[in-house]
């Protein structure tokens, strides 16, 4: 059996050997044994209070303040989450282990495949490439917002994050480019621009930033197969292949969902995970099933051929194998999010830049142009190879933007 725990550091699981005997004193003695957490720091409860930063909601939260009381009198069963908050300890990063390690047997024959499919032992990576996320306020919020009250949750949503990565794999995620896309309950269809994604890329360069990660929403309607799952299986091929061409050990893998408490209260939840070493490798080399069936279980990756996981031949491997919990936060940068933003149900057009303009008089004019999708708008009216960077770098140094570009960007808000 395994059930899930989910803690400030994100969602991570434990294994029982036998679930039917497992009581709450089992299971704080596996959260120690697996994920390094001593039984004397730790608080368990099924409420997900226990993590909120008020004092006073967390202590709320009813713990599992029973040690004898066994988990199935609980409620608790393969899947289930059990919230974890810790106090006085630190928890260290356990040391990275090789995702592939070579298996085999002796005294039988073997074929090359049978040779090829032992050299893939599929097991969890303790320990993320990227130590943290932080994300702009602003920018999440926008996102998170058009998804909730535009889309209602009712069809998945992408984006591109950008921003930097800091000393000790800390990844600052400062804005989000939506590329053209076609969501439904189940499926993401990027419909990447090559034009586009060449001025946004562009823009990043003049502001200091690259691209770090991707993120997604799940919709609430999506098929749920027999029980709970952070990702499903077309979910995390999307996932490893976007890794796999991000190109940097910190890339991170964000989750944006609607959870709805007993109380029938909607809350909107980010997480942020990395795909695992192993799993970037095994959509490298082509060993992920890409087609789906309406009877595929969403909560396991379907395999070409065999791969070890528990010392067992598999086809078919848990999702969480493949998934790294990384921590999560927030952060206030220097960009907004106020302006339109591109590649949504409404067209951005000039005279969202005159909107925009008018209502920021106020304010200096580096500040009216310090938003990514005003720029990415005023770029398809500029040289993106000498205009686009100029002007990025004046809003990354916050400094006075020449005279030339503002009379420039004046008069494309004044032309509508």
């Amino acid at each position: 059996m395994i059930v899930r725990i989910r803690s400030r550091d994100g969602l991570e699981r434990v294994t029982f050997p036998d679930g039917g005997a497992a009581t709450v004193a089992t299971l704080h003695s596996l959260i120690e044994s697996q994920l390094g957490v001593p039984t004397a720091a730790q608080t368990l409860s099924l409420d997900p209070n226990l993590l909120l930063s008020s004092p006073a909601a967390a202590s709320a939260a009813p713990c599992l303040s029973d040690p004898s009381a066994s988990l199935s009198s609980l409620g608790l069963s393969h899947g289930s989450v059990v919230f974890l908050s810790y106090s006085g300890f630190s928890r260290s990063a356990a040391p990275r282990s090789p995702p592939l390690t070579p298996a085999g047997s002796f005294g039988r024959k073997m074929t090359v495949d049978d040779l090829v499919a032992r050299q893939i032992r599929v097991s969890r990576q303790e320990a993320p490439h990227c130590s943290s996320a932080s994300f702009d306020r602003d920018a999440a919020h926008a996102f998170q917002l058009y998804v909730a009250e535009t889309l209602a949750f009712a069809v998945k949503r992408g984006g591109f994050l950008y921003g930097h990565v800091v000393d000790g794999g800390a990844v600052a995620v400062d804005f989000i480019y939506e590329p053209p896309q076609r969501g439904t309950v189940e499926a993401l269809a990027l419909l990447r621009d090559p034009d586009e994604e060449a001025l946004v890329e562009a823009i990043a360069t003049g502001l200091g930033m690259h691209r770090v990660g991707f993120v997604f929403t799940q919709a609430v309607g999506r098929k749920r197969g027999t029980g709970e799952y952070t990702m499903s299986a077309r979910e995390v091929l999307q996932a490893a292949e976007i890794q796999a061409e991000g190109g940097i050990p910190e890339w991170v893998t964000a989750v944006v969902k609607l959870e709805v408490g007993e109380d029938g209260a909607a809350d909107v939840h980010f997480e942020a995970f990395q795909m695992s070493d192993t799993c970037v490798r095994l959509f490298k080399e082509g060993w992920f099933v890409t087609d789906f069936g309406e009877d595929d279980d969403p909560r396991l990756s379907r395999m070409k051929k065999n791969v070890v996981v528990g010392g067992k031949d598999v086809r078919e491997v848990d999702n969480d194998f493949f998934l790294v919990p990384v921590k999560i936060s927030d952060h206030q940068g220097s960009l907004s999010s106020s302006f339109p933003i591109e590649n949504r149900v409404t067209t951005v057009t000039l005279k969202d830049l005159k909107n925009h303009m008018d209502r920021t008089k106020h304010l200096p004019f580096v500040k009216r142009i310090s938003d990514f999708h005003l720029l990415l708008l005023l770029s398809r009216f500029l040289d993106a190879n000498a205009d686009v960077p100029a002007l990025a770098e004046c809003v990354q140094r916050q400094a006075t933007v020449p005279e030339g570009y503002q009379l420039l960007i004046e008069s494309l808000a004044a032309s509508t």
